[in-house]
């Protein structure tokens, strides 16, 4: 009885929206700064970065960790810029891996760091890491990155991942009309031999990433043009996940689809974001944002600030009214948001 009622005072508790969905998956961006220029994210010149003053410390990220495990958030995901370059990454996630509640840490990078630092991270405790590969071509990759550098280590890192089995290792493929469309199969290809999941992810819109409509490649067309060579077989998803995910036969991995402009996922979001300077986004796409920093440096204790979370996560939309609508807003630019 008394388990019972434990578990229903931990729903009671949890973080829920105004269309009952239960929020219990922080991602959380350790920095804006990130080594590469990739053109869906920012312009070659770069954005206006917070000053480092304003970025969340070690101890803020502890609070947060805090309050936000209190009402159920049991995954941390954590994003950049590149979330490699943060020089206290080990500690951070050594003190995620200290609280219980949290079952899952996950990592979103471009890989290009991780030879080095994968086999430290594992042992810190991450589980889980999505790598973002936008194409197999290394001249490519440099157009697309704007750097001449870190296919081969990004390629790297991919491959020690999978050897040191990782929960899951997925890669993160932003497809655009004109630019890597017709590398759709070589990533099938790519997963024959490979026990991942390779994610196809539409072109989206955000401040200064030079969005236009000619450049999306809508889902059901990249699902069309790889299902008119191979055979897909739908994967049973969860109500939460933002890839409809197949299995191919005679493919140690599968492909994914993100969907989030043509298809969208909204009705199973149970995602949160703090970005680096300590703003929680309640939607991707959405531009009001909480300070949770600010909030934690005037002293507020948890409980007040959970009502504050709890006021700003009723403002929450049940989805985000589609490109036309996104494009009406002013929004951070991806690096500013966290992947």
């Amino acid at each position: 009885m008394s388990q019972c009622k434990t578990t229903s005072n931990q729903e009671e508790s949890a973080l829920w929206d105004n269309f009952k969905r239960k929020h219990d998956y922080l991602r959380i961006a350790l920095v804006e700064k990130c080594n590469f220029r990739c053109q869906y994210c920012m312009p070659e010149e770069g954005v206006e970065l917070s000053p480092e003053s304003k970025i969340i410390s070690r101890d803020h990220i502890n609070r947060i960790l805090q309050i936000f495990t209190s009402v159920g958030v049991n995954k941390i995901r954590l994003t950049g810029g590149e979330p490699l370059l943060r020089k206290d990454i080990y500690d951070v996630i050594k003190d995620i891996r200290s609280y219980q509640q949290i079952r899952t840490i996950a990592l979103t990078t471009n890989g290009s760091l991780l030879p080095k630092k994968i086999e430290r991270l594992k042992e810190a405790g991450l589980n889980q890491i999505n790598i973002s590969l936008d194409t197999l071509v290394e001249a490519k990759n440099q157009f697309i990155t704007r750097r001449p550098e870190g296919f081969k280590q990004t390629m790297a890192g991919i491959e020690k991942a999978i050897q040191l089995k990782f929960d899951a290792v997925k890669v993160n493929v932003v497809v655009m009309n004109g630019l890597n469309e017709d590398e759709l199969c070589d990533f099938v290809e790519f997963v024959r031999e490979r026990p991942i999941e390779v994610r196809f992810i539409e072109f989206m819109p955000f401040d200064a990433n030079d969005w236009k409509n000619k450049k999306l490649l809508p889902y059901f067309e990249i699902r069309k043009r790889i299902q008119d060579k191979y055979e897909l077989i739908r994967n049973e998803d969860p109500k939460t996940a933002t890839s409809k995910t197949f299995s191919i036969p005679g493919h140690l991995g599968k492909i994914g689809f993100i969907s989030s402009m043509s298809d969208h996922f909204c009705g199973g979001c149970n995602r949160l974001r703090m970005t680096a300077d300590g703003n929680l986004k309640i939607c991707l796409f959405d531009n009001r944002e909480l300070n949770i920093r600010e909030l934690i440096d005037q002293g507020m204790n948890n409980e007040e600030i959970i009502q504050q979370i709890r006021s700003h996560l009723e403002k929450k939309h049940f989805s985000h009214g589609g490109v036309d609508s996104i494009l009406q807003r002013e929004n951070r630019s991806m690096i500013r948001i966290g992947g």
